[in-house]
């Protein structure tokens, strides 16, 4: 069977768990066969104003203003570009592209005060075996510990925030790295908060240890999904408006 190295160590993050449940094909295109994918241009601009605002807090509290963040974004631009030269040719208008980085930094300094606090880890790395089977793992953009022992985990969007009732999907990637936080740590984090560069909007939650069981429970079931597509080799496409983004529509089953 073509894919049975893969099964009895499966690893999950949010991300492949997102791809999975959007449409278990483009799990297996991204995970299983490994195919590659030109850069996205918006995914790319999320990952220079996330360095940016990573990079912020290496600077005195006094100096995290709108000002640094801007005076550090060409420098972060170019060491982008450097890493990956491919993106040159997306950025037809590099003013434009900067403008746009910058209009999100804006953003970011009316939602929050960076100079009145002090982050306890940024990219942090989580990662936790649930079971012999599944190994689960995620990267957190801020995870800030209180004087007093209250943990907040924080995601950077630079997209628009979620139409009214679909805010727990969202929400979703923060209760896996508030599991796997509890999991490693034994304390239940306070507060959840998604950061929307796109419209200035917050998305916050503070889970119940029933959340967290019911997501480790989703997590399982998933999981077992995965497994179960693996070993049988089947892999159901879904349909949807998203397939219009989807780098591997031209040869996706769905389209062809």
């Amino acid at each position: 069977m073509a894919y049975v190295e893969q099964m009895g160590n499966l690893r999950l993050s949010p991300s492949r768990v997102s791809d999975f449940t959007n449409c278990p094909q483009l799990y297996k295109y991204r995970s299983i066969d490994k195919l590659p994918e030109p850069p996205s241009i918006d995914a790319e601009r999320g990952t220079l104003v996330h360095t940016v605002l990573h990079d912020l807090f290496e600077a005195p509290a006094a100096e995290r203003n709108l000002e640094k963040a801007i005076e550090l974004l060409p420098s972060r631009w170019q060491s982008q570009l450097a890493a990956k030269p491919d993106l040159a040719p997306l950025v037809t208008n590099e003013k434009e592209w900067l403008d746009r980085a910058n209009s999100l930094l804006a953003t970011y300094f009316k939602l929050e005060k960076p100079e009145t606090f002090e982050p306890t880890f940024r990219e942090l790395h989580l990662e936790f075996d649930l079971n012999s089977n599944l190994y689960l793992h995620g990267y957190v953009d801020r995870l800030d510990v209180a004087a007093t022992g209250e943990v907040r985990i924080v995601d950077y969007k630079t997209g628009k925030s979620p139409k009214p009732g679909w805010e727990a999907k969202a929400l979703f990637q923060l209760q896996v790295y508030a599991l796997l936080y509890f999991k490693t740590h034994n304390v239940l984090p306070r507060l959840l908060m998604l950061i929307y560069l796109g419209d200035g909007a917050l998305v916050k939650s503070s889970p119940t240890l029933a959340d967290l069981v019911a997501t480790e429970s989703t997590l399982v079931r998933i999981a077992n999904e995965i497994n179960l597509a693996i070993e049988n080799e089947n892999w159901p496409t879904k349909p949807s408006r998203l397939c219009d983004w989807c780098f591997f529509k031209s040869i996706c089953p769905a389209h062809t």
